[in-house]
């Protein structure tokens, strides 16, 4: 038997906007239609799996705490409104790290590598050839494909019209 399909989602461009290192609750403002678009994939049967590079946190501009933090507040916000998150996946890790624990040269978590999709994959029995992910960067893609999952790239807009129109939900 094969594993759930997953809509794996990037968090600053696609859920929300991006304002530059989002951290604080009046940083959250959500992409037009996203509530509606989460929705839309949980009806479909998706698992739907946030995947973020957080790389404020290892340049010093906020705690990995208050990303957690960050992140809890947004799975709220959008299960509010009917919206289900299944998981969230965040790498901290950046080469530039001022704090000598976040540093690394080439984290295997960090997108454009697959490491936050495969241990999702391998976690949630998800099944990666029935999964997609949308980025607003090609690095999302990138680690979509490595991770042998169809990438779509999300320039903006209403994300609900995006995932009917596009991904085809």
């Amino acid at each position: 038997m094969t594993g759930t399909p997953a809509a794996f989602l990037d968090r600053d461009g696609v859920l929300i906007e991006d304002c530059g290192y989002p951290h604080r609750p009046e940083d959250l403002k959500l992409t037009p239609g996203v509530a509606a678009a989460v929705r839309r994939m949980n009806q479909a049967g998706y698992r739907t799996v946030i995947v973020t590079n957080q790389s404020g946190v290892a340049r010093g501009l906020f705690s990995e705490d208050r990303m957690h933090a960050f992140n809890a507040l947004l799975v709220e916000t959008l299960a509010e409104q009917g919206a289900v998150i299944d998981a969230v996946y965040a790498c901290p890790f950046h080469a530039d790290a001022v704090e000598a624990r976040y540093r690394h040269a080439d984290h295997p978590d960090r997108k454009p590598n697959p490491g936050m999709l495969t241990r999702a994959i391998a976690e949630h029995h998800l099944d990666p050839a029935r999964s997609f992910i949308i980025g607003d960067q090609p690095t999302d893609i990138e680690a979509g494909r490595r991770a042998g999952v169809k990438g779509f790239l999300f320039a903006g807009g209403d994300l609900d019209d995006f995932v009917r129109e596009t991904v085809g939900l």
